[in-house]
């Protein structure tokens, strides 16, 4: 039998790199990895496999933390490099990323899925080639009206009210993520789906 302390895992954040998008709608995953690298005392300074990348442990099993700089519609290219070299399974991909269908504040923890409309899980589904790999969805806010086009909207920033409240779910998305690999993601999702 497989001794699962010896199991990787990796956490992608989604975000696209760059100061000025760094308050983005678009940019939640990434700030929710900053905020998890901080608490595990891991730096995500590594340049390789098209992202950045950190490495530590938790739980005893080695965790790999990954922000992609290959710009949000890209973001399969730098998680099947570094999923391919470490040998990490789709299911022990974990993504962070925003989702325009919850309020800020809100988390969603799913096991599998479609892409939804979010081009970088789009295109993690296609570089990885599957759609079972674990997600934290994090609210960032619907558009106002219909006819807002959507790029300017996940590209525009939070209002102030907004930003108090996405504050706790940054936190949280990277505690789920965590207990996603600890207890499994029906458990995960029983925890913080409708946290708020």
């Amino acid at each position: 039998m497989l001794n699962k302390n010896n199991e990787t895992w990796l956490i992608v954040g989604l975000g696209n790199p760059g100061r000025e998008y760094e308050k983005t709608r678009h940019n939640a995953g990434f700030r929710a990895i900053d905020l998890l690298a901080d608490q595990l005392g891991c730096k995500i300074d590594r340049m390789k496999y098209q992202g950045l990348y950190g490495q530590t442990t938790w739980g005893g099993k080695k965790l790999m933390l990954l922000k992609p700089q290959t710009f949000m519609n890209l973001s399969g290219r730098s998680v099947l490099q570094l999923s391919a070299y470490f040998n990490i399974p789709p299911q022990r991909i974990i993504v962070m990323f925003d989702d325009i269908s919850l309020v800020p504040g809100r988390l969603r923890v799913r096991a599998e899925g479609s892409a939804g409309g979010h081009n970088g899980i789009k295109s993690i589904i296609a570089e990885v080639g599957s759609q079972a790999f674990p997600r934290v969805k994090i609210g960032v806010g619907a558009k106002p009206h219909p006819d807002f086009e959507l790029a300017d909207w996940v590209l525009s920033t939070f209002t102030a009210q907004e930003e108090k409240a996405l504050a706790n779910s940054l936190k949280w998305a990277g505690e789920a993520a965590l207990a996603i690999i600890d207890h499994g993601v029906p458990e995960a999702a029983n925890r913080y789906n409708g946290k708020s």
